[in-house]
């Protein structure tokens, strides 16, 4: 499932089949935030009035209808992170880390001022990290361990600041851009140490969401959506399987990886024009399935979705082949905001 808010409220959607399967019209929104597929939402508004104030965040039941409990801040709410153990509220200059059974505050981070809530989580309870920036200058990621309560390690990652952060869902990957967009990194975090340096584009260009896709270890592709409306996909596995090759040879024994890697295009397959330009969008891989029949010469097929700040989802299937060629068919497209449910919800 995935949860948007809205002006007049928010919608849960099943995103296997488009279907509107719950919606509440009780105000605007700005964060909806899903603990996994549950009926637990952590909802922080968008209005004038105190129950839909941007500082107040609350916890909604949906099976009930009922807010479970309130938790009240001096600023406004900017991101809301959350799995079966831990909450985590970021504001401006401060993030907070709740136990989610009880609610009682476990540790408070002073951060760099970060206006946009800039920040990356990974949800699993063996690798539960958050990311944040760590520079307001420089593209410097903070690692902070959710479950142990400290900080893990710091990244100095770009010379300009972070635009864009993702965790694996494993936590074991962090991938970051930063606001000059030409330059994708990926790291291992366990060792704070650079695995993948992949090249968007020579042109900067404002880098709005990155997603990893779903895995047990080595996530196979990472996807990148920009300001100038396409979809950028690297393919992590292949790119591997390359550098293995590339390395017994005598100019890959001579390059370093990491610079080989950032100046070459390989790897790299984009879809132009997939949202209007300057529409923020944000981007999810839903599924990635590997090809293993000798009889088809693909290797690789991903279903990736898309959800526009204009109120559009969008859905493509992307199939990569041996030679790392690429081809895209869109699935699904349609408007969020007019989607109706087939068993609304009175308000």
């Amino acid at each position: 499932c995935f949860a948007i808010g809205t002006k007049d409220g928010f919608k849960i959607f099943d995103s296997n089949t488009g279907r509107l399967c719950y919606e509440r019209d009780i105000g605007a929104f700005s964060i909806v935030e899903m603990l996994f597929c549950s009926s637990l939402l952590a909802i922080v508004g968008a209005g004038e009035q105190p129950s839909l104030s941007p500082r107040r965040l609350c916890l909604f039941n949906t099976t009930s209808g009922a807010a479970l409990r309130d938790l009240n801040f001096l600023t406004s709410i900017l991101a809301v992170r959350l799995n079966r153990r831990r909450l985590v509220v970021l504001l401006q200059e401060k993030s907070y880390i709740y136990d989610l059974n009880s609610l009682a505050i476990l540790d408070t981070i002073d951060t760099v001022p970060n206006p946009k809530g800039l920040c990356a989580f990974s949800p699993s309870l063996d690798g539960c990290f958050l990311a944040l920036p760590a520079s307001t200058t420089r593209g410097s990621v903070l690692v902070y361990n959710v479950m142990e309560l400290h900080s893990h390690c710091e990244i100095d990652a770009h010379r300009s600041p972070l635009a864009a952060i993702v965790l694996s869902s494993n936590g074991m990957y962090i991938a970051t851009a930063s606001e000059q967009g030409t330059i994708v990194r990926v790291y291992l975090v366990s060792e704070a140490s650079k695995s993948y340096s992949f090249r968007r584009g020579t042109y900067p260009s404002m880098i709005y969401s990155l997603s990893f896709g779903p895995c047990e270890q080595l996530p196979d592709i990472l996807v990148a959506t920009s300001s100038s409306g396409s979809v950028h996909v690297f393919s992590l596995g292949f790119a591997l399987n390359q550098r293995t090759r590339r390395s017994t040879g005598f100019l890959g024994s001579m390059i370093p990886h990491t610079i080989n890697d950032a100046l070459d295009p390989a790897y790299h397959h984009v879809l132009h024009s997939a949202v209007p330009a300057g529409i923020k969008s944000y981007v999810g891989i839903r599924k990635v399935d590997k090809v293993t029949d000798a009889s088809t010469t693909e290797a690789c097929r991903a279903i990736i979705s898309l959800i526009t700040y204009n109120g559009y989802f969008l859905e493509y299937s992307l199939s990569i082949n041996h030679q790392d060629e690429s081809s895209w068919s869109l699935q699904r497209e349609f408007n969020l905001l007019t989607a109706i449910s087939d068993n609304p919800i009175s308000t």
